[in-house]
């Protein structure tokens, strides 16, 4: 292989990528050199090869692909490579691509360095291809198992996400995770956190390291409700949470029929129901309580009742009835 073709510029439609292979491996160096030596041992090897000669050609590189692992100089001119994995690991669709660090810095602080940037592994300088091949072996067949085990999670419908506590980061999060996020926080939603999540999380792992047990944090948007429940911790610092969807709206829609309410109004009868204020109506539904209060106005008067003990009584009452199992509301 030509040492001229790692100096291509970066393309911006890259080809079709084989994934049935042994994996897709992007190799980051600026030595022409060790990239024809690791290119050609892993492509003989079965492997997709990709390559990168810059710490931004390899973001840009991650971004197009997403390879199954990355083999990345630390250092270079430029962005070295412990700028690249931290880039790598801040975000979350490559957070989880393993990155094994090549270096001829052997001291304890370069190889801290190298793990604390996010490395999963390290070889040294001069590369030795058959040691690279065994520890790339290893290490894409434990991140296949894992993106194997989110997308299960998902096809059954447990969202699951991994939350480091010292930043907010979201380390890892399965697809379903992300849309129900996205549902619930809008914009608030992303690789970190919300804050509300956040905090929760941190009072809540305090518990369950105390042994005691941990609280369900819910959050209501109209008729559904998300809540989030802590397990057992992954690594330092970081916890496994499960998220579950639920929604009530066929009761709201009963509710609306046998009433002949409003939506809204419906759904400020069904949280009356569930003993909310006017003040947690509003949050949760995005209002403010002097506009519940009119819409429970509305309710008192189609309902024929004056007290909101009266509205909960009835609604429970014709909800039952209507939903034929004995306490839908409840």
């Amino acid at each position: 292989m030509h040492a001229a073709a790692f100096n291509e510029p970066v393309m911006t439609r890259p080809p079709e990528l084989d994934r049935s292979s042994a994996g897709v491996v992007l190799i980051v160096d600026d030595v022409p050199d060790n990239l024809s030596v690791l290119h050609d041992a892993l492509d003989e090897s079965g492997y997709t090869v990709l390559v990168a000669t810059s710490g931004e050609q390899a973001l840009a590189r991650v971004a197009q692909a997403l390879p199954d692992i990355v083999l990345l100089d630390a250092v270079m001119p430029g962005m070295d490579g412990f700028e690249v994995a931290r880039r790598l690991k801040a975000s979350a669709p490559t957070a989880a691509i393993p990155i094994v660090f090549m270096t001829g810095l052997t001291d304890t602080e370069h190889v801290v360095a190298a793990f604390a940037a996010g490395g999963v592994d390290y070889v040294t300088k001069p590369i030795k291809p058959k040691e690279v091949l065994a520890r790339i072996a290893a290490h894409v067949q434990n991140a296949r198992l894992q993106h194997q085990a989110r997308n299960a999670l998902d096809a059954f419908g447990h969202a699951t996400l991994v939350l480091r506590l010292a930043d907010g980061r979201l380390v890892w999060q399965t697809a379903l995770a992300r849309s129900l996020l996205a549902d619930y926080y809008g914009d608030e939603a992303g690789d970190n956190a919300p804050g509300e999540l956040l905090r929760w999380a941190r009072s809540q792992t305090a518990r369950h390291i105390n042994g005691n047990t941990a609280a369900t944090l819910v959050v209501a948007r109209g008729a559904k409700r998300l809540s989030f429940a802590l397990h057992e911790p992954t690594g330092d610092d970081e916890w496994l949470i499960v998220l579950r969807e639920a929604s009530d709206a066929a009761i709201v829609e009963a509710m609306t029929l046998a009433f002949k309410l409003t939506s809204r109004e419906a759904e400020v009868l069904y949280w009356v129901v569930k003993g909310k204020t006017n003040r947690d109506i509003g949050d949760i539904l995005g209002s403010s309580p002097a506009t519940v209060k009119k819409h429970l106005e509305h309710v008192f008067a189609k309902l024929g009742v004056e007290t909101r003990t009266a509205a909960a009584n009835l609604a429970m009452s014709r909800v039952r009835h209507l939903a034929g199992d004995g306490g839908a509301a409840r």
